[in-house]
């Protein structure tokens, strides 16, 4: 079941989306990061249970540019079509 985080404080600029796309593929994860027009990054992702809970402690650290002032987790009950890899849009 896919999961969607999103991620805020000063997380755009700052090479979030290519720390989450590359913590997603070691984790073996599949999904995408994108900036929010708000200033957000949200990220969707869908593996198993143990790599989604240890990527959530990923982005609460973030890179080091990133100040990351909090993680919303929200469980997915819809569809969502998500690439087979991990990938920024």
């Amino acid at each position: 079941m896919p999961v969607r985080f999103l991620v805020s404080g000063l997380v755009q600029g700052v090479g979030f989306r290519v720390f989450a796309r590359r913590a997603g593929r070691q984790l073996g994860l599949r999904g995408y990061a994108k900036n929010l027009w708000d200033g957000r990054v949200e990220c969707v992702v869908d593996g198993s249970r143990d790599a989604i809970e240890s990527y959530e402690v990923a982005l609460r650290r973030g890179p080091g540019m990133a100040v990351v002032r909090e993680v919303v987790r929200e469980e997915n009950s819809g569809e969502v079509d998500l690439p087979n890899d991990f990938q920024i849009w």
